[in-house]
């Protein structure tokens, strides 16, 4: 299984498999939900300053900077493969006008 396809879409089964056995979504990322918590409170008051509410309101600001950031940053990705697409596609039609 050492090619990259084959690796991808095994993970892939094994990962629906392990999901499809799980009673209790909300337990298995519980963890993962705190520590992302704790990130975005770790980045806007590190020293815990602020009060709950205002702490609250900047995390809430963060997490959405953050999520921003990801749909950009996808987007940017799609973008460059869109112009990549369309010059490898300018390139086959000029190499078959030249044929």
């Amino acid at each position: 299984m050492s090619d990259p396809t084959t690796r991808r879409l095994a993970a892939q089964v094994a990962a629906h498999e392990s999901w499809a056995s799980t009673s209790d979504r909300a337990a298995r990322t519980a963890k993962a939900r705190a520590a992302l918590q704790a990130r975005f409170e770790n980045e806007v008051d590190p020293h815990r300053l602020l009060g709950v509410e205002e702490r609250a309101r900047r995390v809430e600001h963060a997490r959405s900077a953050y999520y921003a950031r990801l749909a950009l940053k996808r987007h940017q990705a799609v973008r460059d493969i869109t112009r990549a697409t369309e010059a490898l596609n300018a390139a086959d039609a000029e190499i078959q006008e030249t044929a």
